[in-house]
């Protein structure tokens, strides 16, 4: 069973299924991650209707700890994505 979907995989997919040239499909993918991505920092949010919502959240930086040698560390701040699925693909996904 494979775990990792690749944009090769992708790639393929789009080249197979709606027959566009695999370097054709290629732009396609890499054009809708610079979009997301771009859309993403301008706007903090960005819901894909039936799919889910991806949002940049920032992390104020903290104290933490070395697990192996208990050393303490400061955390920095830094920016994260969180994604929550939307209903629909809950859904879809507990049919299975």
């Amino acid at each position: 069973m494979r775990i990792n979907l690749t944009k090769k995989d992708i790639v393929n997919a789009i080249y197979m299924q709606i027959g566009f040239s695999k370097k054709i499909s290629e732009t396609l993918l890499e054009e809708f991650f610079e979009i997301l991505l771009t859309n993403l920092i301008k706007y903090k949010q960005v819901k894909l209707s039936k799919f889910g919502t991806f949002s940049l959240k920032y992390k104020n930086e903290r104290m933490g700890r070395n697990p192996k040698t208990k050393e303490a560390a400061i955390i920095k701040a830094r920016k994260i994505i969180s994604f929550k699925a939307s209903k629909e693909l809950k859904n879809s996904v507990n049919k299975i």
